[in-house]
């Protein structure tokens, strides 16, 4: 029968826009390609020219294909002359070399988890004594920290950075990514509207200052996008609960100026041309306002295109300005068809355009009209930009559509009411009054966030990569067919039911994998577990656990991974967190913790990302302790204390070499040495200083058993188990042989999380228990045996019986900080 109401769509343009978008995606890829590419759609698109005029009965067809072929070939021929002009081969750049590169910012300046990021254009690149003239376009990281002049950064400010570059990724606009590590000076502020723009916006973030947190942070990204003051929890939750998209400026902000000034223009009781006018004049105004980002581009000369109409007295369908809007820009700009900010923003107009009208038919079936429009909005962008997300986030928010309702009133007053107070900056008392009234619906949107974010399961971890897009890709498929599908045919009917069948299924599994996840969890571990070294990929995460007291050794790089094993393991609190050094994946994880840790025991803190982690999580309640070898303390009926770095160091100041090296003995804790990323110089002086036990249960080997080890501290050590925290596939070949055979030969027991997943040490009357998550493969070889024999040869072990204890004798572990000079087992619990 139907698939809900007709609507006719003018679909014409649609092969068009894919066809620049495809051929832009790919010649920016393959640049090298791109002139003979170019040369071939042109010869196709001549052909299907004159097939066209030699065939009216073909025509319509042929002007499709000639459009298709025109707009692909003008991208690539864009692509393959802009190619000349991007080159670096004259620089020699290794990626290591210093360099000096004055360059005028060209896009928003925008924090990250590294830094601040933003594009300029870089002017001139100095190397040793040579300078070169370039026009290049970069992408810029740098510390807050490093930068001077900061109040001046913004989007026209020409700069100075000092500090190296390797090339970007291919098909990216930018050239270089330039590492500005030793720093970044504003040479020039922003001059003429772009320097009015910038005060506007810094004027609109100063007014909301003294406005009580977190809505006052939200009010400027709401009005004009900037997110400056938006802190990072604030961020997480607005992400989980699928708010983020507001503070990203699109075509609802868009259409709001020009709606606005068009109306207003119209009261004034000017003409049709002259009303045009001022909204196109508006709209230009509020894109050098909130900078040009993919998104604002795409409403904007979507919006224009539609005013053209207007002026002419054509108004034409949604979907063919949509479409007309795409193929416009990528062919003026082509690397925008990998810009995700734009995919996402034209995937989410084009739902709102195809989906959501019979999105709303279909459930209305179900529930008054008003709330189906109101709920169809916000579905059909979950569906179709849920998979694109997928890219950037392996996760679903299962409250985003909820949470789109709750604040869709609030929204549209926000900002325009922020925007009417950002306008305002030359009036600084209308201005407050208009940013505090702004604070109202900013408030209730930041609460939203914060409310829905902290719901159990609000954001449910998805496969990664291809087969991910194309799990939640058919996932939103049944859910429009389930939602859409009207009729009685036999087809219909099956297809349906198939639909809702699968969603039931994944339903369940999806219940309750939440339920394992969260509630369940400490169900899936040992109950008695002491040390757990938790799955984070290529990173250090373990817990240590004493009469309820939780120690957390490092927190990967990632907080949703983290979160997912202190989950597991019913940790809601941490009593000691240890920072050993400041590299992401050993602190990439440590926003889960703000307001849940006691004691910060971490490593120097040289650099200002550095002391800004220290700085969150002090303001969040902790209590910071420099880790050198003068700390010590109690976990528990466990003692810990710190073995490195020493205090004061020169010759280890920072980094890897200066990680926190933490030993932990005492009640049930087996005696433990966590070596953090340790190379071989500083083990050896850490052997040197006296300070080691004569042997450990349970080594944590340094740096994911990379090969730069000391093998006389491991031969000294004697571990009985050996616990490698290491990533599946890694690129750097961790863990490596020469460790593995040298702890393999010492008859210590190796667990490793790639292939492991969770390793769980207890100890009880025979010894070391190690627990893992995965049953690891039957591996031939020294590294597969797993036990000895009674004639003390080493045998390998059946798979059936891998996970069982190895029966050897065993002396009880002991409570003393001394541990027993020999019969120290591992075994693997039944």
């Amino acid at each position: 029968m139907s698939l809900g109401r007709a609507r006719r769509r003018d679909l014409r343009l649609v092969p068009a826009a894919a066809g620049a978008w495809a051929a832009a995606l790919l010649g920016a890829a393959h640049a090298d390609a791109a002139a003979g590419a170019a040369v071939v759609v042109w010869v196709l698109c001549f052909g299907a020219l004159a097939l066209a005029v030699a065939t009216p009965r073909a025509r319509t067809v042929a002007t499709v294909v000639v459009i298709t072929c025109a707009g692909a070939a003008a991208a690539l021929s864009h692509l393959s002359l802009a190619q000349a002009g991007r080159t670096t081969d004259h620089l020699a750049i290794d990626g290591g070399r210093a360099l000096r590169v004055q360059a005028t910012v060209t896009g928003k300046v925008e924090p990250s988890a590294g830094g601040l990021g933003f594009d300029a254009v870089a002017e001139r690149i100095g190397i040793g004594p040579d300078e070169y003239p370039v026009s290049l376009p970069v992408t810029v990281r740098v510390a807050p920290g490093d930068v001077t002049g900061h109040g001046a950064l913004a989007p026209g400010a020409r700069i100075e950075v000092l500090g190296t570059a390797f090339p970007a990724d291919p098909g990216e606009r930018a050239v270089l990514v330039l590492q500005a590590g030793t720093g970044l000076t504003v040479l020039a502020a922003p001059q003429g509207a772009l320097a009015a723009a910038a005060h506007l916006r810094q004027s609109l973030v100063a007014s909301t200052s003294d406005l009580p947190p977190p809505g006052a942070n939200l009010v400027p990204g709401l009005a004009v996008g900037d997110t400056s003051a938006v802190s990072e929890q604030l961020d997480a939750a607005m992400k989980t609960s699928s708010l983020s998209h507001l503070t990203a400026v699109s075509g609802a902000n868009c259409a709001l100026v020009v709606g606005i000034a068009f109306a207003a223009a119209a009261l004034c009781g000017a003409r049709r041309g002259i009303r045009v006018a001022v909204a196109l004049v508006a709209l230009a105004g509020f894109v050098v306002l909130v900078t040009p980002e993919p998104s604002v581009v795409r409403a904007a000369v979507m919006a224009g295109i539609a005013m053209l109409g207007v002026m002419l007295g054509r108004v034409g369908a949604g979907l063919s300005v949509l479409c007309l809007a795409v193929l416009v820009l990528l062919v003026g700009d082509p690397w925008l068809a990998g810009e995700m900010g734009f995919t996402l923003s034209a995937a989410a107009t084009a739902s709102l355009l195809l989906l959501a009208g019979p999105l709303a038919d279909g459930i209305s079936r179900w529930m008054p009209r008003p709330l189906a429009l109101a709920l169809s909005l916000p579905l059909a962008a979950q569906l179709v930009c849920g998979p694109l997300l997928i890219v950037l986030e392996p996760s679903v928010s299962l409250y985003g559509i909820a949470a789109n309702l709750l604040v869709a009133p609030a929204a549209p007053i926000a900002t325009i009411v922020g925007l009417a107070a950002c306008m305002a900056a030359p009036f600084p008392l209308v201005q407050s009054g208009l940013a505090a009234l702004a604070w109202v619906p900013a408030a209730w949107i930041a609460g939203t966030a914060d409310t829905v974010s902290r719901l159990p399961a609000a954001s449910v971890p998805w496969p990664e990569g291809g087969w991910g897009v194309v799990l939640l890709a058919t996932v939103g498929a049944a859910i429009a067919v389930v939602c859409i599908a009207r009729g009685a045919t036999p087809l219909l009917r099956t297809v349906r039911a198939g639909s809702a069948l699968m969603l039931a299924l994944l339903l369940g599994v999806g219940a309750g994998g939440a339920a394992l996840s969260s509630v369940l969890g400490p169900l899936t571990v040992p109950s008695r577990w002491t040390v757990a070294a938790c799955d984070v990929g290529q990173a250090d995460a373990v817990l240590v656990r004493s009469a309820g007291a939780i120690a957390l050794i490092d927190t990967g790089p990632d907080r949703d991974a983290l979160e997912g094993c202190l989950h597991r393991f019913g940790v809601d609190r941490v009593d000691l967190l240890v920072l050993t050094h400041f590299d992401a994946d050993h602190i990439g994880g440590a926003e889960a913790l703000a307001g849940r840790v006691d004691v910060v025991l971490h490593g120097p803190a040289l650099k200002a990302g550095a002391r800004a982690t220290l700085r969150r999580l002090l303001d969040a309640g902790a209590r910071l302790v420099a880790g050198t070898t003068d700390a010590a303390g109690q976990l528990g009926d466990a003692r810990w204390r710190v073995l490195w770095p020493p205090t004061r160091s020169a010759a280890f100041a920072s980094g890897n070499d200066a990680s926190v090296v933490l030993e932990v003995v005492g009640g049930d804790v087996p005696s433990s040495l966590f070596l953090g990323d340790l190379s071989a110089a500083p083990q050896r002086a850490l052997l040197a200083s006296g300070e080691l036990l004569s042997r450990y249960h349970a080594v944590k080997v340094a740096h994911h058993g990379s090969a730069d080890q000391a093998d006389e501290l491991y031969r000294a050590l004697r571990p009985a188990v050996a616990v490698v925290t290491v990533g599946a596939d890694n690129e750097y070949g961790h863990p490596r042989a020469e460790i593995l055979n040298l702890l393999a030969n010492m008859g210590a027991t190796i667990a490793r999380t790639d292939r492991d997943g969770i390793v769980v040490l207890s100890t009880d009357e025979r010894g070391v228990g190690v627990w893992r998550e995965r049953a690891p493969p039957l591996w031939r070889g020294p590294l597969a045996k797993t036990g000895r024999g009674s004639s003390g040869q080493e045998r390998d072990e059946p798979a059936s019986r891998r996970r069982r204890a190895t029966r050897t004798r065993a002396a009880p572990l002991r409570s003393s900080s001394a541990p027993p000079a020999s019969g120290l087992t591992a075994f693997e619990p039944e």
